[in-house]
């Protein structure tokens, strides 16, 4: 890294290089991304619309549901756009401008802080519906899911206003390339010419408080929802107590596998290509897996999604 010098040019756009190597193929990666990207779109949509109409499914956990599809809407939509245009070579291509960098950034850290948040609400509620079934409606009430979702979402915006600000001071005066396929703070700030010491700590210190308050209501859920389980002596009740939950576990453990790894680290230059196959997994892959996840091993929304789109719901019978 080189001191700021008053005569250097001062970065206004970026330059994101994407995937190396694979111009050849570019055809071939937007229609797989973009298959992707539609059926993500498609998938979630459909979760909602099915937990809007069907009054079976106007409970908690699927108020909470609601909520992770509409989140993984726009958290594929802050980044898959914009690096199908790359593939593409339109609407700019692969260009960014220094304020769409960071807004990009902010959005992108602002909707997965709120996707960690959200799934340890989620966790508490499967918590209270296993371990206090007794006091579930008294704990979960509507009042208290409304109140957990703003709270989600506040503190998710809340997450990255430090991070970006800081990432604003710094000075970029070249080279302008991003080696990524979005604008990712690790490799924006392999580009700055400042100190980024204080950025590094800073960044270290927020991911790691939202993933250990997060994932510690989750492990401490779920460490009452085993105990629970251990202490029924009925197998069956015992798969049906546990039924409930498995879907959203999933969800929690390809989200979280893939952030631990990704974000609680200090070095910038770590292995970018490998991150950015990571980076499609858990800005891509997981959003579209995740609503199948939840139909698959929900036999409810699987109940739900077979009556909307049955022939007789169609026809209005």
């Amino acid at each position: 890294m080189q001191p700021y010098a008053p005569n250097w040019t001062h970065v206004t756009e970026f330059v994101m290089v994407g995937f190396v190597g694979v111009h050849e193929a570019c055809l071939l990666f937007f229609i797989l991304f973009l298959t992707m990207y539609l059926f993500t779109l498609v998938e979630n949509l459909a979760i909602i619309l099915v937990v809007a109409l069907d009054h079976r499914l106007r409970r908690p956990m699927y108020f909470f549901l609601t909520h992770l599809s509409c989140l993984e809407i726009w958290y594929t939509s802050v980044t898959v756009p914009k690096m199908l245009a790359g593939f593409m070579g339109v609407g700019g291509g692969k260009n960014i401008s220094y304020a769409g960098c960071l807004s990009q950034l902010f959005i992108f850290t602002f909707l997965g802080a709120t996707e960690c948040f959200l799934l340890a609400a989620m966790a508490y509620d499967r918590y209270v519906a296993i371990c206090m079934p007794l006091r579930y409606g008294a704990l979960v009430s509507w009042g208290t899911c409304i109140r957990l979702a703003a709270a989600c979402w506040l503190v998710g915006l809340l997450t990255p206003i430090l991070p970006i600000y800081l990432m604003s001071q710094l000075t970029f005066c070249g080279p302008n390339v991003i080696d990524h396929f979005f604008c990712d703070a690790s490799p924006l700030l392999a580009l700055s010419c400042s100190d980024i010491t204080l950025k590094e700590t800073t960044d270290f210190l927020v991911s790691l408080a939202v993933l250990l308050a997060s994932s510690t209501v989750i492990s401490v859920s779920y460490g009452n929802i085993v105990w629970t389980l251990l202490h029924i002596r009925s197998a069956a009740e015992r798969r049906k107590a546990f039924s409930t939950c498995a879907a959203h576990l999933t969800v929690v453990s390809l989200f979280y596998g893939t952030l631990f790894f990704m974000y609680v680290r200090t070095k910038v230059a770590s292995a970018i290509n490998f991150n950015k196959v990571v980076s499609v997994f858990y800005s891509i892959v997981t959003p579209m897996l995740n609503p199948l996840i939840y139909s698959l091993r929900n036999k409810e929304v699987k109940g739900a999604l077979g009556r909307a789109f049955s022939l007789r719901s169609w026809k209005g019978q």
